[in-house]
């Protein structure tokens, strides 16, 4: 078995250096945390991309919040990306009563073609998640939701995650679950022991909050906490 995905969020090429020599497998290009993450410009990008070897998924997002904004804005600025040799993304539009946009976010799909993606933490934010799985369940490109299972975080939708695991398999749930969201080291044992293989962090690897670099010593520290064996829970005792 291949060992679990770790994602790190990176903001500059500061970040991405750092995640990359403390053991993350991949990184999620993001600007303006104060907004929960937008789409970085093209030169972030590209010196970002410079700095490491590690696969880069950009947020493509306009706004805080979760709505697509002007039409053509993100197509455009996928292109922008795309030209610069961006080739993964995350992405996912609601509308104002929770719904998916589904218009939104297939014209995304449809924009970068041939890239793979995923589907944020609008889902947690959704009025109804199972109607967005399926509704973007067979769009091309999506391998993967980050999720929490609640807007809360871990703590809230463990339970949530859980159940959408064990559908492994069914339409809107074949892609992965990357779990993101309030996740803390304490959770991490657990969410192994259930069969959960890929994991994302952004504040959690560093120091001081958003206004500090990510740490590569507390990367490599989740990096062997996620690497840990899952733990096998005791046989319960015979009782005589």
């Amino acid at each position: 078995m291949s060992r679990p995905i770790f994602e790190v969020i990176a903001l500059t090429a500061q970040d991405a250096r750092a995640a990359e020599a403390g053991g993350a497998d991949r990184l999620e290009l993001v600007t303006d945390m104060a907004a929960d993450g937008l789409t970085p410009s093209v030169e972030d990008f590209a010196k970002i991309r410079a700095a490491v070897d590690l696969p880069l998924r950009v947020m493509l997002r306009i706004q805080d919040g979760f709505a697509p904004g002007a039409p053509d804005e993100l197509p455009a600025r996928a292109a922008e990306l795309r030209a610069e040799g961006a080739d993964e993304f995350v992405f996912g539009f609601l509308d104002g009563d929770g719904a998916v946009d589904l218009a939104a976010t297939r014209a995304l799909a449809e924009a970068v073609a041939g890239c793979r993606w995923t589907f944020h933490r609008a889902l947690d934010h959704s009025a109804d998640r199972a109607a967005v799985r399926a509704a973007v369940g067979a769009l091309p490109g999506l391998d993967t939701f980050l999720t929490s299972g609640a807007p809360e975080g871990v703590d809230a939708g463990r339970e949530v995650i859980t159940a959408e695991l064990a559908r492994a398999g069914e339409p809107g749930y074949r892609q992965r679950i990357l779990i993101g969201g309030g996740l803390r080291a304490e959770h991490v044992p657990g969410l192994r022991a259930a069969g959960f293989d890929a994991f994302h962090v952004g504040g959690a690897v560093r120091v001081g909050g958003w206004d500090s670099p990510v740490d590569r010593a507390k990367v490599a520290e989740w990096r062997a906490l996620i690497d840990a064996p899952a733990p096998i829970d005791a046989p319960a005792p015979i009782e005589t």
